[in-house]
């Protein structure tokens, strides 16, 4: 059986939801089966008996779990196959882009008892205005709480001497990224490693230890790490090697760990609340790279945004109570033997096609 890892594709923020859905759509996916179906449909019933069987199968799986329940899931990718299988509906809304020749949809809304369902429309209509009235509570909390620290965040990043950081990472570089023989420039692909969720603060380091064995520890109190991971993530590409870069959950633009999974090396960034929690390989220490000291502003401010991040997660918990509860009305109105059925259907073609995926 082979190993499985766990990373998010999707992440709440004051923003509004984050999605990096469509890197599951990229030059050289085989087949992408794109859910549909509402709550209680039977999609993560779905998505788990697909990654079981693939895991049995000795492929390699990557479990999407939910962003706000992450003991749900969102989907599931065979990175060695090409393959996957996404929910594609709200707030990850995916169309098929290549109908049939790439992506395709797969209706779990067929599994429902029409008639039920509309018996109980009233409870319906009112679990999921709730649902996101608490959605967007959370929202608002996380705006405040992004703004609080970014105002505390000012003083480190405005005192961080950025060349010397640099000249640090060139040094990695040169020792750590040999250039890979054959073959042109590498590729990379997007995964949030966790965020804010209905059960708090959620970080996979656990899919870091599965598919690096050696791990750089950037200690980032002041959220410096970006540039040179950007750095060291082109420098990678450059030299032949695929990457697995890992974007911060509410500011995506900027990233926050990589992956190089076929060197077996990674490089993470930490910080209070963000804690990898076990020895690194090596431990690169930011936060001595910036003239700015934490003072009793900046204190304030972190103290601010916490409890901010607190109302957040108690906010996406009323959201899950709403969902769950919705999902309780639907249940006894789904033929999830039939989506068990269609799990095995679509396993098998899957399998069918287990070395004669496109290369990619």
């Amino acid at each position: 059986m082979a190993d499985a890892v766990h990373f998010f594709l999707g992440a709440n923020s004051g923003d509004g939801f984050q999605s990096l859905f469509h890197e599951l759509e990229r030059a050289g996916t085989y087949d992408l089966m794109i859910l549909k179906g509402g709550p209680g449909s039977g999609k993560s019933t779905f998505l788990r008996a697909l990654g079981a069987a693939m895991e049995e199968a000795g492929e390699r799986v990557e479990y999407l779990p939910c962003s706000g329940d992450p003991d749900s899931l969102d989907g599931v990718a065979l990175p060695g196959m090409g393959c996957a299988a996404a929910d594609g509906t709200p707030p990850h809304i995916l169309e098929p882009r290549y109908p049939a020749a790439v992506d395709r949809i797969v209706d779990l809304g067929r599994f429902y008892d029409l008639t039920a369902a509309k018996a109980a429309r009233d409870e319906i209509v009112a679990l999921t205005e709730e649902g996101r009235a608490a959605a967007l509570r959370a929202r608002r909390c996380l705006k405040g709480a992004r703004q609080a620290e970014l105002e505390a965040l000012e003083p480190g990043r405005a005192g961080f001497d950025l060349a010397r950081a640099l000249r640090r990472m060139d040094g990695v570089i040169a020792r750590e990224l040999r250039r890979r023989s054959g073959g042109g420039p590498g590729r990379t692909q997007r995964r949030f490693l966790g965020g804010i969720t209905c059960a708090g603060t959620v970080w996979r380091f656990d899919s870091v230890d599965a598919l690096c064995p050696r791990v750089y520890e950037l200690a980032d109190r002041w959220e410096l790490a970006g540039p040179l991971l950007e750095r060291l993530r082109a420098a990678a590409v450059e030299r032949g090697w695929d990457v697995t870069a890992c974007p911060a959950p509410e500011e995506p633009e900027r990233l926050e760990h990589l992956l190089i999974p076929e060197l077996g090396l990674a490089f993470v960034s930490t910080r209070p609340g963000m804690e990898y929690g076990k020895k690194p390989f090596r431990r690169i220490r930011l936060d001595a790279m910036t003239s700015a000291r934490e003072r009793g502003r900046e204190r304030f401010l972190r103290r601010m945004a916490g409890a901010l991040r607190e109302e957040a997660a108690a906010a996406l918990r009323d959201a899950k109570s709403a969902h769950d509860r919705l999902e309780a009305v639907y249940n006894p109105y789904v033929d999830f033997d039939g989506v068990r059925a269609l799990a095995a259907i679509e396993t098998g073609r899957l399998l069918s096609w287990q070395g004669r995926t496109l290369s990619h």
